[in-house]
C-alpha cells in the first residue's frame, strides 16, 4: 500500500471482495497467499457492514426528520380566529 491512501468506498470493497471471491473459487490464488486474501475480505466484510449500519442509521434520521416536519405541517393553528 502507498503513502497515497484512498478512502475506501463501499463500492470499491465490494468490487475487491468480488475479486478474492474468483481468485479462491477459480484457484488462481497462490497457497501463501490465501491467508493474507482471507484477512483483507475479513477487513472488507467489516468495513461494508459498518458503511450499510452507518448508511441504515442516516437513513432512519432522514426520514424521522421528514415525519416530524410533516406532524407539524399538520397541526392546525389554534391560536387562529374563524373569519
Amino acid at each position: 500500500m502507498t503513502n497515497n491512501k484512498k478512502k475506501l468506498t463501499y463500492a470499491q470493497a465490494i468490487n475487491e471482495l468480488e475479486e478474492i471471491i474468483e481468485e479462491i473459487e477459480t484457484e488462481r490464488i497462490d497457497i501463501d497467499a490465501l491467508a493474507k486474501k482471507v484477512k483483507r475480505a475479513a477487513h472488507l466484510i467489516s468495513f461494508c457492514k459498518d458503511s450499510l449500519r452507518t448508511t441504515e442509521e442516516d437513513v432512519k434520521k432522514i426520514l424521522t426528520t421528514i415525519e416530524e416536519k410533516a406532524d407539524l405541517a399538520e397541526v392546525p393553528d389554534t391560536n387562529r380566529k374563524p373569519v
